[in-house]
């Protein structure tokens, strides 16, 4: 798999672009209009983390989500946490804590901008009040790595890609997953909903792309 320190992640909200990676514990924000660089978000170490504790600089940040609201930014660590952000005052808010290991892939809910999904490499895949710091559900089902996580335009499923080669969907009233997708031979390393609008197009639609060099498309319902 990609190491950590090589990757690079880009994420626009409105005309801001956040990036992140190349093994920085931070995040830059740029303005996509006149290409400057507004400010620099650094994640700070864990509460209670001694100076000495060589476990603390491991905040390389694998995955990066803009609330729909555009007011919050979370950042996932390959030390397992997540860092919230507000995004107007540039100011750090608090971790949210839960997984053991990289959070790979991060999502908020598009109908409400508290609630915020992660995918991790301990094979779970977290729901998290974002605001309340309170892990809301621990659901798991995957065999290996959760590489990434989508969440359905109407709010009520979301999607994720694993490295034992399977995607999953999931139903959030249930919280647990309802349909397994087997297209794939390699690991699965995006899942992305179709965004609604547009014409002459189903309304259900999931894409997925893997190692294998294919690229799956998928009708649910």
């Amino acid at each position: 798999f990609l190491p950590a320190a090589y990757r690079q992640l880009f994420f626009v909200q409105g005309t801001t672009l956040a990036v992140a990676g190349g093994g920085s514990a931070s995040i830059k924000l740029w303005d996509t209009a006149e290409w400057k660089l507004i400010t620099s978000l650094s994640i700070p170490r864990p509460e209670g983390l001694k100076p000495s504790d060589k476990s603390g600089n491991k905040k390389f940040v694998l995955s990066v989500a803009w609330s729909p609201d555009g007011k919050r930014l979370a950042c996932g660590s390959i030390d397992g946490t997540i860092s919230i952000f507000d995004v107007s005052r540039a100011k750090f808010l608090h971790h949210l804590e839960g997984h053991c290991m990289p959070v790979r892939s991060l999502v908020y809910s598009p109908i409400d901008p508290r609630i915020l999904f992660s995918a991790s490499d301990d094979s779970h895949v977290h729901m998290y009040d974002a605001e309340g710091k309170s892990l809301i559900s621990a659901m798991s089902g995957h065999a290996s790595w959760v590489l990434s996580v989508d969440a359905s335009p109407d709010g009520a499923a979301i999607a994720t890609g694993s490295s034992d080669r399977s995607v999953k969907l999931w139903d959030l009233k249930m919280r647990a997953a309802v349909q397994t997708l087997s297209n794939h031979v390699d690991p699965v390393w995006a899942v992305a909903f179709r965004p609604p609008g547009g014409t002459g197009m189903r309304a259900g639609r999931l894409a997925s792309v893997s190692d294998d060099k294919s690229i799956s498309l998928y009708d649910y319902s």
